[in-house]
């Protein structure tokens, strides 16, 4: 299996509206582990591991579940796996 991470940043009005409540709800429908957390800065940075198909359509998901209109930007990387993740959780 092509397993892979994704991290990406999504910058915008992506605090306080339930950004990562809706993306850790929305992983639940995915074979995806890893974190989502607000960041100093105004972003929230989502880590996200699985094949990597299934990460394509876990972030369209995301922003397909009413979050694109509070996203006005995302830095998107992809990285080798770490294996370090047992569920997707909400991470302070």
């Amino acid at each position: 299996m092509n397993r892979a991470r994704l991290v990406v940043y999504f910058a915008g009005r992506v605090q306080g509206v339930g950004f990562r409540y809706t993306t850790k709800n929305t992983a639940l429908g995915f074979e995806v582990v890893g974190t989502v957390r607000n960041l100093a800065d105004g972003r929230v940075e989502l880590i996200a591991e699985g094949a990597r198909q299934e990460l394509e359509d876990f972030l369209q998901a995301v922003r397909d579940a009413g979050l694109g209109r509070f996203i006005k930007g995302e830095e998107i990387r992809w990285e080798n796996p770490t294996h370090l993740f047992k569920g997707f959780e909400i991470v302070s």
